[in-house]
């Protein structure tokens, strides 16, 4: 499969999560919520890889690293950001979650040694720059005495789904297919999730109606199994710099369908942060002129 047709597929679906959330939000605790979400995930994964006979048990050299990166990509990141969206709005917790660019960036430096480009820094910046205009109303309408949690909380998640990017492009290297790992991560993560929840005690609340199992479903099958899996297959492949810009771009989508859904208002600078945001896009994916490509070869060489 392309790169290109996975990044746009990665940008689509998690574009539209953000609203399958909404749509979850209500008597059902979060705890319970993200369990639900990967229970049904990792069955769905785990069934479908069986019968195609693709399934097969990780060693168990590879279980410390599926494990860390269950806790990291299936579990912490979102009770942090789920819980962020009971302070702020979802839109803000979007723009922070957009940072996952800087912190694979500086992660990748720190545990793999790679070059922060300028490439990546302008096109973080510009991404970042574009989506504070995009909600700019957002910040101008107050955000409450719990924003501090709310961008603490939005700040960890985004920090934990960084490091489990780390993890999944370890586990690539050393031959662990993203697809397996994602399975055995999310059944990992569905098993520790339902742990926590008879630890403390949290009240196991049934699906109250069809639109919530609808938007379950759709985060479980869709937005878990399908997105997750394109995404790592963009990091195994590209790098985790370059394919967390689609978490940089998706909140357009999501934007779009706020505007429909939600009836979210568009801005002066509404239009701007899209500008600049798309530019962010063509700055990070544009490939160079050839000449430049050899220019670039040339003085590395001399180096």
């Amino acid at each position: 499969m392309a790169n290109t047709v996975l990044f746009l597929a990665t940008v689509l679906i998690w574009g539209t999560t953000w609203f399958a959330i909404a749509l979850q939000v209500g008597p059902v605790p979060i705890l319970v919520s993200v369990f639900y979400r990967f229970a049904t995930a990792a069955l769905v994964f785990l069934v479908a890889l069986s019968l195609s006979g693709r399934l097969r048990l990780p060693t168990w050299r590879e279980q410390p690293f599926i494990l860390l990166q269950a806790a990291c990509l299936f579990s912490l990141n979102f009770l942090c950001l789920y819980a962020a969206e009971g302070f702020i709005p979802s839109g803000l917790v979007s723009v922070i979650f957009s940072l996952s660019t800087v912190f694979n960036a500086l992660n990748a430096r720190v545990f793999f040694g790679d070059a922060i480009t300028p490439r990546a820094l302008a096109a973080g910046t510009l991404g970042v720059a574009g989506l504070t205009l995009l909600f700019l109303p957002d910040f101008a309408g107050g955000l409450g005495a719990g924003a501090a949690k709310g961008i603490g909380f939005a700040a960890l998640g985004t920090l934990f789904f960084s490091l489990g990017n780390m993890v999944s492009r370890r586990n690539s290297q050393a031959g662990l297919s993203p697809i397996i790992a994602n399975a055995w991560g999310m059944a990992y993560a569905a098993v520790a999730l339902f742990g926590i929840i008879e630890l403390t005690g949290t009240p196991i609340v049934a699906p109250p109606d069809t639109r919530y199992v609808a938007a379950m479903l759709y985060l479980a099958i869709v937005g878990s199994v399908v997105g997750f899996t394109t995404y790592l297959l963009l990091v195994a492949r590209i790098g985790s710099a370059r394919a967390a810009y689609a978490t940089v771009f998706f909140p357009i989508v999501a934007l779009l369908i706020s505007t429909v859904g939600e009836g979210y208002h568009w801005y002066w600078t509404s239009f701007a942060g899209l500008a600049l945001t798309v530019a962010g896009n063509v700055v990070m994916f544009a490939s160079y002129p050839a000449s430049l490509r050899r220019f670039q070869a040339t003085a590395l060489k001399r180096r």
